[in-house]
């Protein structure tokens, strides 16, 4: 099979169920701030000579004082370069830089911050006083350098691993001495700095000069926070206890009250807000999802909570791994829409036998399918059934040889058996149970008996099997759980007295997030907004995109080209640290406790989340996925390693080698995974995807061949099949068989052929309010507990109050003479008031 724009195929497996992104920060600078890696080039530079150097490096190089001499250089670190000075001389110079963070010039500490970042970024294999120090050619330094630095020139590393390797190092030796808490000062000292925010206020246009010390900062803690979290095997158990050790300071603070999460979400607030206009929010919100998935861990991590979890509360196994299973699936072909095939049925030269359906105007997809092939001469059902068999060949680390050289000449068709049975096991829930015995009983008995799921006399032998059918493939959730417990804790405060609350990761999260969670949701979905390629642009809107204009806008055509890819590229970076972070707050609240869950998505849907998700899809899917605004010459590390050829228009416009964009595919299986989570088991929120005309814009997303994507699309269209009416079902019956094969079942759901239009009022407001209730009283019982609570035991034993200890301050025993005076022996005894109490 030819493979070509026109007749693309994504033939991609996943992994993993959250794809944690390359291990190379390449998406974390812009195109715009590569020369920016010379000048942390040039800060290492000066800073990695010998000491007593600092006064020649501090001036000009035309104006430098006269080298040291040959005596004043350690002989132990002469001319040798970064890798090869042992731990103790890294560590020193390590140090060294550090001391510099705490000078009073900003200039200072901004070149001695660019030297830690040079050193997080791991390129250097620099020797001692390099080739053009202050960045002037060597030539006219001459005069300058002494016989003793002449030895060694700057050299770059010789491959991207090299870089790589070196960053990963370098990061475990700078998080051992400090430089995270040291940074975390500097950042909160930026963030509190009201001089550069009325400065940006006040010009008419921010550019990427205005957030030069955020970006250098949070660069560092950027490259700390990935290459610490991601695991290896060849790590030393040093570098292991290192991670857990950093893994605890960012989610238990030890100096502040707050874990470091919030910090960056206070940051997202106060640039939404307009106070902060110049905030680099691509790195805020980047550090924002890889902190989350460092603290409270990635999906597979989640898994293995989620059994235990599960076995402490006495539950059954899950019936299957849902990574497991997403991993086997296979993609099927887009459904067919009306145009297209006509278009196929008059190559064909005949008629078709069955009248065309018609179709919802935004269900006609204006191009031809790209899955298509005009070659074939088979039918559209013996087509499908060989392109589903094509998928899941690769692996999707192996993405980077996605597509190998393929003959022109296409291969014999053949039919592929499908495996027997269905992907997923069904599932019952205890609320399908009575309700079926409810029915059942009116029936055949005429009364019910309420939530009793045992007592089955009167009722004929089919029910009885039904029901014991119905019990095999019964699933109690932890959420299940977890509300059951809620209410008995509202009935019975009293007998059953506190709860006890695990401090987990989680738990210290949310705590933090609680109060200001509605403000944290509301900034996040507006960001998410103004980076939708579907919306417009708006003078009123927030400006995202001051971290990537350069200070002097381009002025030739090839300029404008990058400046133009680096602005798409960045609005769709935003939108992927949004939508994993998102996606991850939502599951892991979900695993913690159902109602911090469902306080989440209660304040998501209340910011529009729902219509802000359908209005993303209602565009050119296949062009999203397919998009190509990188230039791969530019990403790091390749820039910093191999010379640059000249950029072209035609280079540009060609883009990478990739057949699609990992990234944009990424994004859109979250923001399809946040909406399921947002709309499942929720009748109003489900009217609502109805009442948006949401099913032929999901529609059109099934044409992305992932088995992944097309998952969760067909599971929001089967929660609103039953609304849709019979003739939009007769429409669309390869989507209804789609949905048969790759959503999971439940027993008693009638999706299939159900008409429930008017059966349950769309009553938005009384379910909404309802849930509302259920959390506030949540939140309450746990949060807002008061001092001096109308239930707490009251002591009257006065020997028993003046035996109690009081812990009392460290300083206490310093000055307890002088309290004494001051709180006992002067103060008069009123002794007729004691009488008065007797």
């Amino acid at each position: 099979m030819g493979i070509s724009q026109r007749n693309l195929v994504l033939i991609i497996r996943v992994k993993t169920l959250l794809v944690t992104a390359d291990p190379v920060p390449a998406e974390l600078y812009s195109y715009t701030e590569e020369p920016e890696l010379s000048t942390n080039r040039r800060c290492f530079e000066e800073e990695f000579c010998p000491q007593g150097m600092g006064s020649v490096f501090s001036a000009p190089w035309h104006r430098a004082a006269p080298w040291p001499t040959h005596r004043s250089v350690p002989s132990a670190a002469r001319g040798r370069q970064w890798p090869e000075l042992d731990t103790a001389q890294q560590r020193a110079h390590v140090l060294r830089l550090l001391e510099g963070l705490e000078v009073v010039s900003r200039e200072r500490r901004l070149r001695a911050a660019r030297a830690i970042l040079y050193l997080a970024q791991g390129e250097h294999l620099a020797q001692l006083c390099p080739r053009g120090v202050l960045g002037g050619p060597r030539a006219a330094l001459a005069d300058h350098i002494p016989p003793w630095a002449s030895a060694g020139v700057f050299g770059d590393c010789e491959s991207e691993g090299d870089v790589l390797h070196w960053s990963r190092h370098n990061s475990f030796l700078l998080y051992q001495l400090g430089t995270f808490s040291a940074f975390l000062e500097l950042l909160s000292m930026e963030i509190d700095n009201s001089q550069a925010c009325s400065s940006a206020l006040r010009k008419p246009a921010i550019s990427l000069a205005d957030s030069t010390e955020l970006r250098v900062l949070l660069s560092v803690m950027y490259l700390l926070v990935e290459n610490i979290r991601v695991e290896l095997e060849t790590d030393p158990p040093e570098w292991k206890s290192c991670r857990e050790t950093f893994r605890t300071e960012l989610s238990f603070p030890v100096r502040s009250d707050e874990p470091f999460a919030l910090l960056l979400f206070t940051m997202v607030t106060k640039f939404c807000s307009g106070h902060a206009p110049h905030f680099p929010m691509k790195k805020v919100l980047l550090l924002l999802w890889k902190v989350l998935l460092f603290t409270l861990g990635g999906f597979e991590a989640l898994q293995t909570m989620k059994v235990r979890r599960r076995e402490e509360l006495g539950l059954p196994p899950l019936p299957e791994d849902s990574i497991q299973v997403m991993r086997s699936m296979r993609a099927a072909s887009p459904p067919t829409c009306s145009i297209e095939l006509a278009e196929q049925q008059q190559k064909r030269g005949h008629r078709s036998r069955r009248p065309l359906m018609k179709q919802d105007s935004l269900d006609i997809y204006n191009e031809r399918d790209p899955f298509k092939n005009d070659e074939a001469g088979v039918d559209e059902e013996e087509g499908d059934e060989v392109d589903g068999g094509i998928e899941g060949e690769l692996d999707l680390m192996e993405r980077d040889a996605l597509l190998p050289t393929i003959p022109a000449q296409r291969p014999p068709i053949e039919r592929v058996s499908f495996p027997k049975g269905l992907p997923w096991a069904p599932k019952v829930r205890q609320k399908d149970i009575e309700h079926f015995l409810e029915a059942s009983r009116n029936k055949f008995i005429g009364f019910t008996l309420g939530q009793d799921t045992e007592t089955l006399i009167g009722l004929p032998r089919p029910i009885h099997e039904s029901v014991k059918t119905l019990k095999q493939h019964k699933y109690v959730s932890i959420s299940d759980v977890q509300i059951k417990n809620e209410e008995e804790l509202e009935k019975c405060p009293m007998s059953l007295g506190e709860e006890e609350v695990q401090e987990t990761p989680c738990e210290v999260l949310y705590r933090a997030m609680l109060y200001n969670l509605p403000q944290y949701m509301i900034a996040l979905l507006k960001i998410l907004l103004a980076a939708a390629p579907t919306s417009k642009a708006k003078t009123d809107s927030i400006n995202i995109l001051a971290d990537v204009l350069p200070e002097e806008m381009p002025i030739t055509v090839l300029q404008s080209m990058k400046l133009g890819i680096d602005v798409n590229r960045h609005k769709e970076i935003i939108v992927k640290s949004i939508s994993a972070l998102l996606l991850l707050l939502l599951k892991h609240f979900k695993l913690n406790h159902i109602y911090q869950f469902e306080y989440v998505s209660q304040h998501l849907v209340f910011a529009n989340c729902i219509p802000l998700i359908l209005k993303f899809f209602n565009q050119n899917i296949m062009s999203y996925i397919t998009a190509k605004n990188s230039i791969s010459i530019l990403d790091y590390p390749h820039c910093t390693v191999h010379d640059l050829p000249e950029l072209t228009a035609e280079s540009l416009e060609a883009g990478d080698n990739n057949q699609f964009c990992w990234r944009n595919l990424f994004s859109c299986i979250n923001l399809l995974r946040i909406l399921n989570k947002l709309t499942k088991w929720k009748h109003s929120r489900t009217m609502m995807l109805v009442v948006f005309k949401s099913a032929p814009i999901l529609k059109r997303a099934l044409k992305v061949k992932q088995a992944m994507m097309q998952l969760y699309v067909l599971k929001l269209l089967k929660i609103q099949t039953k609304y849709l009416g019979r003739q939009w079902r007769k429409s669309n019956m390869k989507t209804m068989s789609a949905i048969y094969q790759k959503v999971r079942h439940r027993m008693n759901d009638d999706w299939a052929y159900g008409n429930d239009i008017d059966a349950r009022p769309w009553d938005f407001q009384a379910e909404e309010c309802t849930l509302r209730a259920s959390i506030e009283a949540f939140n309450s019982r746990r949060y807002d507990k008061p001092q001096d609570s109308e239930f707490a035991p009251v002591d009257n034993c006065l020997q028993s109050v003046l035996g109690q200890r009081l812990e009392l301050p460290e300083d206490f025993h310093y000055s307890y003479e002088l309290w004494l005076e001051r709180e006992v022996f002067s103060q008069p005894i009123r002794w007729e008031e004691l009488l008065r109490y007797q």
